[in-house]
């Protein structure tokens, strides 16, 4: 009888495995393992790309037909995939250009003379443009159409042999303009030797939202260099952040954001058909930041200024008629133009950041002056440095600048010195010298009274730490002020150079006590100083002249110190104490960005808030309106353009933090403070802390549901003195309103 085995499972499993693997063994070998395949592409498709980076890798001339090869990423590096251009908003374009030595030759027969223009960038693709009739508006002036030229770029879906997709993130390009043979309209020869640029462009435009992405390359195509070749870098574009937002130098619809190409696109033979403008680079921006200041001299005109100068603003007539009115630029920059304000050089500056010296381009000149700046010139003769020049007959641009601005910047090392600072009873008395850039005392003979109503004074003020003393008779700026050469209130050493201050017969009312009170000493004083001009005349400090039948019009050019106010903790017995910070609001060197020397009133830095204080009396003359800081900072003409001015986007001050600290817009942090406004009427009203703040830009804006919000929250909108809204105000707007949401809501 056969004997039975039972197996259990486990037991089953272990056989069953053992008699597969005999079998195998009897088939025998299974052979190599193969190749392993290809890594796939890693890379995220266009259509998902949240970001685009164009890099443009290398270049290459055949018998002058130009590839060049270039790759996308994303913010993070990975590849950009499946660059499809027949996708719908996707455009894509390419631009050439060459930097040749140029010269230009003015005057004819035996006066002609060859102008050296240095490097210039001239781009190889131009077309020839007529007026649009349509697009010239009616009785529009300063302009005149004309046929012109305008160089261009190349559109990539245009061809559809020009393009090949790697498949890898990587891409390549042959251009349709073989750059050997450009003839027409303007002719260019091709040099191996020259460096030339190709440009990159493109935009990706999903519903509402825009990317965009430029690139280029500079290479030399003899050597196949891109370092150590001629270059024509002269401005960087972060310079232009100092008073532009980033994301709105963005033009041509969006899709051109980089100054390398602009440069060698708006090239010295391109005009604006519909307004007959140049729209060379240099020309343009110059002519564009000229502003409202560009005029030109027409003596005979009716609308002739007391100099013989009418408006000449510079217009450009855009895609489908819009016109781009210049004229409407405000670009502060008084008393001259201060050419390192853009012209930024010394460490990291771009390669060729000095060429501005050089004295090779009447353009610029011409962009800001016109040919007709003055008496005595021809407006036919555009060789501005045939005379213009270092020992010509007449200054340089560098030296004619520096003349109109040397004066401000000696008097960044003048200072003003304070002693014996002390109160006796209800009468302040101190002493004070004005000191040289040398620590010199400056004599009396050399203090200006700039104008009748500015005159050199020291504001003494209190409560600095919170917002200055309240505007009352005896308090407000008018009453703090003390000013050197009246002799109520200043008597002068001859001997010490020292004038010693006395408010005794002022009618500045004291506080009861100072004693821990942050108080300061601002000098609000200018000096004299020769002018420069025809003859070179060495710009010093001189005696002050003022006009013998006006004695309160200053003749002599003058510039007030740049001197810091002097601030600290009144203790009776020194000035040892710093006194408190107040909270951070302005960034006073943002003004600076923007603003050259000449403010207003004292130029003095900013130190506005000294007299512009949030309770400061209405403008009687203006229209009611408040005079605290903050309302004429938020409603000076240019600060403000997203409304105004020329409406093209390329200043958006809504960014608070063009002008403000990072902490400057927080609410809540000064809750005793007032504000004076008018009514409908121009009657005074007093209004909260916080709401006074917003009020400042948006108090003509303000809705029934708005007021109703605000006083819903504490906020005070009807007081009838400072008192009575400190008594009632109960604001809670920092609760929701911080100030990463204050920025948020206006556009950042």
């Amino acid at each position: 009888m056969m004997k039975q085995f039972n197996f259990n499972a486990a037991t089953k499993a272990v056989l069953g495995a053992g008699l597969l693997s005999f079998a195998l063994i009897g088939c025998g070998s299974d052979g190599k393992d193969g190749t392993n395949g290809e890594d796939g592409v890693i890379g995220v498709n266009i259509d998902n790309a949240k970001s685009i980076n164009a890099i443009l890798t290398d270049a290459a001339v055949d018998a002058g037909s130009v590839t060049v090869n270039f790759k996308l990423e994303n913010d993070n590096g990975v590849a950009i995939l499946d660059l499809d251009l027949a996708k719908k908003g996707l455009e894509l374009n390419f631009g050439i250009a060459q930097l040749s030595h140029e010269t230009r030759i003015f005057g004819e027969g035996g006066e002609a003379v060859e102008f050296d223009r240095g490097f210039q960038w001239q781009a190889y693709i131009n077309t020839p443009k007529t007026p649009n009739e349509d697009w010239i508006p009616e009785d529009e002036t300063n302009i005149n159409p004309s046929n012109q030229v305008q160089a261009g770029v190349e559109s990539a879906a245009s061809c559809e042999t020009c393009f090949v997709d790697n498949g890898d993130g990587s891409y390549s390009y042959t251009y349709k303009q073989n750059i050997a043979d450009v003839t027409t309209p303007v002719a260019v020869v091709y040099n191996a030797e020259n460096t030339q640029r190709a440009t990159l462009e493109l935009e990706l435009v999903r519903g509402s939202e825009k990317i965009a992405a430029n690139a280029h390359f500079d290479w030399q195509p003899s050597s196949g260099m891109t370092d150590g070749i001629q270059t024509r870098d002269v401005v960087a574009i972060e310079t232009c952040y100092t008073c532009h937002q980033p994301e709105s130098l963005a033009f041509h619809g969006g899709k051109r954001i980089d100054l390398e190409n602009c440069a060698s696109c708006h090239t010295a033979t391109s005009g604006d058909p519909e307004s007959g403008n140049s729209v060379d680079f240099t020309y343009m921006i110059h002519a564009i930041h000229k502003g409202d200041a560009r005029t030109t001299y027409a003596p005979d005109s009716p609308d002739a200024d007391e100099k013989g100068n009418i408006p000449a603003p510079y217009k450009v007539i855009g895609y489908g008629g819009g016109v781009h009115d210049y004229g409407k630029v405000m670009y502060p920059q008084t008393p001259a133009a201060d050419c390192t304000a853009c012209h930024v050089t010394g460490e990291n500056a771009p390669a060729d950041a000095e060429l501005f010296l050089a004295n090779q381009s009447n353009t610029a000149c011409i962009a800001c002056h016109t040919t007709m700046p003055k008496a005595y010139h021809d407006p036919s003769d555009e060789n501005c440095i045939s005379c213009h020049i270092e020992e010509g007959y007449a200054r340089s641009g560098a030296e004619a600048h520096g003349d109109a601005t040397k004066r401000y910047k000696a008097s960044q090392g003048y200072s003003a010195k304070y002693s014996n600072i002390k109160v006796t009873g209800d009468v302040l008395t101190f002493d004070l010298q004005i000191l040289d850039e040398k620590g010199e005392p400056v004599t009396k003979e050399f203090i200006a009274n700039p104008s009748k109503y500015t005159k050199s004074s020291i504001y003494f003020s209190w409560d600095t730490d919170k917002d200055y003393p309240a505007y009352t008779d005896g308090t407000k700026y008018s009453a703090r002020g003390f000013a050197l050469l009246n002799p109520d209130v200043s008597t002068y050493d001859e001997a010490t150079q020292t004038f010693t201050i006395n408010s005794s017969k002022s009618v500045l009312e004291l506080p009861a006590d100072l004693k821990g009170k942050s108080v300061e000493l601002f000098a609000g004083v200018a000096t004299c100083f020769k002018a420069g001009g025809y003859g070179r005349p060495t710009v010093e400090p001189t005696a002050c002249q003022y006009d013998e039948t006006d004695p309160t019009k200053l003749l002599t050019n003058a510039a007030y110190i740049q001197d810091a106010p002097l601030g600290f903790t009144w203790n009776d017995t020194d000035t040892s104490e710093p006194a408190k910070a107040r909270r951070d609001i302005i960034d006073t060197t943002k003004c600076m960005g923007c603003h050259n020397q000449e403010i207003v009133h004292y130029d003095n830095g900013v130190n506005c808030q000294t007299c512009h204080t949030p309770d400061k009396g209405l403008n009687k003359w203006g229209g009611n309106v408040p005079t605290s800081f903050a309302y004429k900072a938020h409603h000076a003409e240019g600060h403000y353009l997203k409304y105004a001015g020329v409406g093209s986007s390329t200043v958006v001050k809504t960014d608070c933090k063009t002008c403000h600290t990072n902490n400057g817009i927080e609410l809540g942090r000064s809750p005793d403070r007032a504000w004076r406004y008018g009514d409908a009427n121009g009657n005074d009203i007093w209004v909260s802390s916080d709401a006074g703040a917003c009020l400042s830009c948006h108090q003509k804006y303000l809705s029934d549901s708005g007021k109703s919000h605000i006083t819903t929250n504490g906020g005070i909108l009807d007081g009838v003195d400072a008192a009575d809204v400190q008594h009632r105000a109960k604001e809670t707007c920092s609760t929701c309103h911080s100030a990463e949401k204050v920025i948020e809501l206006h556009g950042y």
